[in-house]
């Protein structure tokens, strides 16, 4: 580890100089952003590669300033050096990609005090000034030298990110004809008024006109111009929202206030319902921090314990997802609590037995392996030390669990935990079904309609099955 030593009142002479070299990076800009509480969406936006120069405020004020800072205390005077005044002119602009020098030179000494002024400058690689100014310090009296501090590794990254993206995009496709069943409640209502203002869905609101109307009321919602079908109460909601998609009424469901099975059951319905050839499953889609790919979760909300012929759907479902919105080849990981496989673990038996499905053409799509363990699947690190040699060990986009109650927690962990924005449907049926939960937020349902209307669209270019 590195050593740093400082210089005292008793060694520095005039003219002693120090300098330390930084490049800016995209980081650097989104950290000062944040420590600053600078909302300015130019500081944000701007200095990348691509964009426009960065504001002085940011780079060449905080950026600049806090270079000089850190060569005072880590080179001179060093540690025990505190720090009384500086001041900063600004010359030029800096960039994302700059290389800067930062420059300080002993000016002044008073042997006394202690004090010390120290010309400084930041200048960067075509030799340029960028910064100037000055600073005064107390110098050290005591002679200090000690290992330099490990810095703590920083993952700063906006949340929902690339959820931002898939809203865009899916902004580009027709609205979604939606049928939002039973939607008595501020948050059922709003979230779904919020996917119609953010262009994913036009909203057919079905279930007790006289609730949904009160609802809209309390919550403040304004429900001008929009269709309500009258049901008189959850299970009809439900049944009559499923008759609505056979009309051509509607091309989607996304589920309101009531109980998940209600809305599968009519769903589900061998006569009525919106069965096709697949198994119906749920696909969560997780933006995590650190990640560099969106996640998908399956199945956490449907599918109790599947079978062979039941994990071959949930695998194919959560492919055609993927693909649809854009993972050209989505890798995918059956879990399990080991990568061997053993009769002692039947999770890892069905991973193996969906492995060779894929190899002879029953799942389409991607690549797949498996049993992983978790962190073997999206763990390079983790897949390295236990030599597993794959295409899908450490970068798996897919992570197939063996069962909802492990599903469940490890969507619930990712998003409670590590912070992770989260939506999903469930796929398999004739259209797209949005099952939100009471916790997720206005943004998560709008996410969930972006998912549904870009397979949507996907989709009616595709037959559902196999293939």
């Amino acid at each position: 580890m590195d050593l740093i030593e400082n210089r005292t009142i008793d060694e520095i002479i005039l003219g002693d100089r120090a300098e330390i070299e930084r490049v800016l990076t995209r980081s650097d800009v989104t950290l000062f952003a944040t420590v600053s509480a600078d909302v300015n969406p130019a500081s944000l936006d701007a200095g990348d590669e691509d964009g426009p120069e960065l504001q002085q405020g940011i780079v060449q004020g905080m950026w600049a300033g806090t270079l000089i800072s850190a060569v005072l205390a880590t080179r001179l005077p060093g540690p025990g050096t505190v720090h009384l005044s500086q001041t900063l002119k600004f010359h030029r602009e800096v960039s994302v990609g700059d290389r800067i020098s930062v420059r300080v030179e002993v000016t002044g000494i008073d042997k006394s005090s202690g004090r010390v002024n120290l010309e400084c400058a930041c200048v960067n690689a075509d030799g340029e000034i960028v910064v100037s100014g000055s600073a005064e310090v107390q110098a050290p009296r005591k002679k200090i030298k000690r290992h330099m501090a490990r810095m703590p590794i920083t993952q700063l990254k906006a949340p929902g990110v690339r959820f931002g993206e898939l809203v865009d995009r899916a902004r580009l496709l027709d609205p979604l004809v939606t049928a939002i069943v039973h939607p008595c409640d501020d948050l059922s209502l709003g979230g779904a008024l919020a996917a119609r203002d953010e262009g994913m869905i036009v909203p057919v609101l079905v279930g007790p006109r006289a609730k949904i109307e009160a609802a809209a009321e309390a919550a403040g919602l304004d429900l001008h111009g929009l269709e309500i079908v009258d049901a008189p109460h959850s299970h009809a909601a439900a049944e009559m929202a499923v008759a609505l998609v056979h009309e051509g009424r509607a091309g989607a469901l996304m589920k309101g206030k009531l109980h998940t099975d209600e809305l599968l059951t009519a769903v589900l319905n061998k006569a009525t319902g919106l069965r096709t050839e697949r198994r119906l499953s749920h696909v969560f889609a997780l933006d995590v921090p650190g990640q560099n790919r969106t996640l998908f979760v399956t199945d956490a909300a449907i599918n109790i314990s599947p079978d062979l012929e039941s994990l071959r759907d949930i695998v194919q479902n959560a492919i055609d997802l993927a693909i649809a919105i854009g993972v050209e080849t989505p890798l995918v990981a059956l879990l399990s609590a080991v990568e061997t496989v053993t009769g002692k673990l039947p999770s890892t038996i069905l991973a193996a037995a969906i492995c060779k499905m894929h190899d002879r053409g029953q799942i389409v799509g991607g690549k797949v392996d498996g049993p992983l363990a978790f962190d073997n699947a999206i763990s390079p690190a983790a897949a390295a030390a236990k030599g597993i040699v794959s295409d899908v060990a450490g970068y798996a986009d897919i992570l197939v669990t063996p069962n909802l109650e492990s599903g469940n927690m490890i969507a619930k962990q990712l998003i409670h935990l590590a912070g992770a924005s989260s939506a999903g449907i469930a796929l398999g049926a004739q259209v797209p079904i949005m099952l939100t939960s009471r916790s997720d937020t206005v943004d998560a349902r709008i996410v969930s309609a972006a998912l549904a209307k870009v397979f949507y669209h996907w989709r009616r270019e595709r037959p559902l099955g196999l293939g």
